[in-house]
């Protein structure tokens, strides 16, 4: 690893609550249309037809030989556009329309490629297998205007340039890991992640489901694997763990998609949660503390008892019957307490175990000190461009996975300013993710050797959704181009462009992004509802209100209420254990909030308002100090900014958010962090946009 939206009318409304208000506004903009090349991952082969465009309208069908892909597309297309956009079966090839067709793509497409032709009445994509539409699916997205993305109707038109595409990956592993160990993620925010990288035609998802923080995964045969192991996480939060029912649908959600998840129990060092829930498992019979911190190291299963192996076979077991895609990954690095014989003695003991459960190992590189198995991968994760235990694994035949760590760690800060992430392996801004050849990376690794290339995102510093948004956005698409993209196609004036182009449609989409200053970030129409400024929300606020006061729902009243509904001197509608109303200082009127941050309380003071489903919010709140958060959570909503000071004065915070089509509240909240002085807090607004 890991160390050394929207809106389609022209309502206006005000309505005001405890100091939240809510206002709705503007029709969209057209759109100029999209180049055929201007996508992400770059296509193989572009032919522009000049003069030609393809437009959808109210009468345009799906006829899709994937009756999937089909429904996936009209899925994407039809909340924006208002259009029924009927998804038909057919052999043939139509006369007008869109059509998503299993034969008679060229043949350099392969099994994941596609070839999409735009004319004036039809748009085709034609591909070798359902993969392969669907990834001309996400270049189609692309070719459409950022507000394609809309969940409620918008303007158009929906125009696409004419012309061909033919495209087919580089690799044929294209991956993203997330460490759902350190800090848990839940099914939603895993399955938000996994579309958001099918985007950009990943196609494997890594879970990194074991470690010294915690067990996220049942395993029937060792229960307390979950209910010891995985209650906890850095930081000492509640942690977390999947059912088998969870792991299962996060596992066909991502096969819906195309990608396959490989999921990691690191081993034999990483473990800490293991051997806190069994002491049997260790050495000396004593189970250790459970395990809060960041440090790596120090764990280690018992290599000379026979229960450890016991232990695995049975944990791989299940783990592979809730698994169909082909890899296990054993983890195998940092196992710093374990000698280099007791290392090679257990590895070369367990590997056999996936390859019994018709299943291929993945190892972090170290693995190469063990022998070799059928078709073993060796994930390189170092920062320099040689490694004696890399040189072993290839020598004994094993294939490569890219993931080196100074340039495909997504938790990597991208500056010294960047409130979130480590830096021990350097600072990765985008230029950094994305100036490198995979097949020349690795002096001594033959390009045949090269199976692909994986962006790891560790979680020691994220516990949200926009977290992980934050570190993964720009850095994943970078990393994905490299992964799809022949070498020819990739250049770095061009990419940036191309990706600041990817800026509007996140922010229609509410992905937290980091605007790097090295890309020239497009923006939406003006008059478009989407058009309110993107705003980072990292690093992350509560991921949950404090559950210390039971907050109340706030329905609209007659009056407005100033500064937060607090300017009565009464708290009520905000709660929070070491919440208070004070009389300075403030910002307007007589009163503001204070937040009494101690070393283990971050002093949340929040409310909960009622919202409208599917519409886009702005909140906005004034703050005094260092270190202040403010946010909002809900059903399908997890946004949050921060300041990390304030000096002596009032500044504001601004955050966006989108509601799902079932919210009907959100927790504002406002909090401090640990250990830091005290805050305040005044004038709140939530304002439609």
């Amino acid at each position: 690893m890991h160390r050394p939206a929207l809106l389609a009318t022209a309502l206006a409304l005000a309505t005001v609550t405890a100091g939240v208000v809510w206002t709705v506004a503007a029709p969209s903009a057209d759109a100029a249309v999209v180049n055929l090349q201007d996508v992400v991952p770059a296509p193989v082969s572009v032919q522009a037809a000049s003069g030609v465009t393809f437009t959808i309208t109210a009468s345009t069908g799906i006829q899709s030989q994937s009756l999937d892909v089909g429904n996936a597309l009209a899925a994407v297309l039809r909340p924006s556009t208002g259009y029924p956009l009927p998804v038909t079966t057919g052999s043939g090839t139509p006369a007008a329309g869109i059509a998503l067709l299993l034969s008679g793509a060229d043949a350099a497409v392969g099994a994941e490629g596609y070839q999409l032709d735009v004319t004036a009445s039809l748009l085709t994509i034609r591909a070798q297998t359902a993969a392969g539409l669907f990834h001309g699916v996400q270049t189609l997205r692309q070719l459409l205007p950022a507000t394609i993305e809309a969940k409620t109707v918008q303007s158009g038109p929906w125009t696409v340039a004419g012309g061909r595409i033919v495209d087919h990956p580089r690799y044929a592993y294209r991956g993203a890991m997330l460490d759902v160990s350190r800090h848990f993620f839940g099914v939603d925010t895993v399955k938000r992640y996994i579309d958001e990288i099918a985007q950009y035609k990943l196609n494997t998802l890594h879970l990194h489901l074991s470690d010294d923080q915690g067990w996220r995964i049942v395993v029937d045969a060792w229960p307390r694997l979950t209910s010891v192991g995985g209650s906890t996480q850095v930081g000492g939060g509640a942690g977390g763990y999947y059912t088998k029912a969870q792991y299962t649908d996060i596992v066909a959600y991502a096969a819906a998609r195309h990608i396959t998840v490989v999921p990691e129990i690191d081993m034999p060092g990483h473990t800490n949660a293991a051997l806190a829930s069994y002491a049997e498992l260790n050495c000396n019979g004593v189970a250790p503390a459970l395990y809060t911190g960041t440090e790596v190291g120090f764990s280690s299963f018992c290599v000379s008892k026979e229960i450890t192996y016991t232990f695995v076979q049975q944990v791989l077991n299940e783990l592979a019957a809730l698994t169909p895609g082909p890899y296990l990954h054993l983890g195998g690095d940092e196992a710093h307490s374990t000698s280099d014989a007791d290392y090679r003695t257990f590895m070369n003991r367990v590997q056999p175990f996936a390859g019994t459960l018709g299943k291929t190992v993945i190892g972090w590189h170290q693995v190469g000190q063990a022998d070799h198995t059928p078709g073993r991968v060796a994930q390189f994760w170092g920062t320099g461009t040689s490694d004696a235990d890399l040189s072993s694994a290839v020598a004994k035949g094993d294939k490569i996975l890219l993931s080196p760590a100074n340039k495909t760690y997504l938790d990597m800060k991208y500056n010294n300013a960047t409130p979130l992430g480590l830096s021990w392996a350097g600072l990765i801004e985008v230029q950094t993710a994305y100036n490198w050849d995979p097949a020349t990376y690795l002096p001594g690794v033959p390009a045949a050797s090269i199976l692909g290339v994986e962006a790891p995102l560790w979680s020691e510093t994220l516990r949200t959704l926009a977290d992980i948004e934050f570190m993964a956005f720009p850095r994943m698409p970078a990393i994905a181009e490299l992964a799809w993209s022949p070498q020819s196609a990739r250049n770095w004036d061009t990419f940036k462009v191309r990706l600041g182009a990817q800026g509007p449609r996140w922010t229609v989409q509410n992905i937290n992004y980091y605007r790097s200053s090295q890309v020239p970030w497009g923006t939406l129409p003006s008059s478009s509802p989407s058009a309110s400024p993107s705003v980072s929300r990292s690093p992350s606020a509560s991921a949950s209100p404090s559950t210390s006061a039971s907050p109340s729902v706030s329905s609209p009243p007659a009056g407005v209420l100033t500064n937060g509904g607090f300017e009565t001197g009464t708290l009520a509608p905000w709660t929070g254990s070491r919440c208070s109303v004070v009389t300075t200082p403030v910002r307007s009127g007589t009163r503001a909030l204070n937040g009494d941050v101690t070393a283990g309380d971050t002093a949340q003071c929040q409310q909960t308002v009622a919202v409208q489903p599917n519409r886009t919010y702005r909140l906005t709140g004034h703050v005094r100090g260092s270190y202040v958060y403010i946010g909002a959570t809900g059903t399908g909503v997890n946004a949050s900014t921060w300041t990390p000071g304030t000096g002596n004065a009032y500044a504001p915070l601004t955050v966006t958010f989108t509601t799902s089509a079932t919210t009907t509240s959100v927790t504002v909240f406002v909090h401090g962090w640990y250990g830091q002085p005290a805050y305040y807090a005044d004038d709140f607004s939530l304002t439609l946009v």
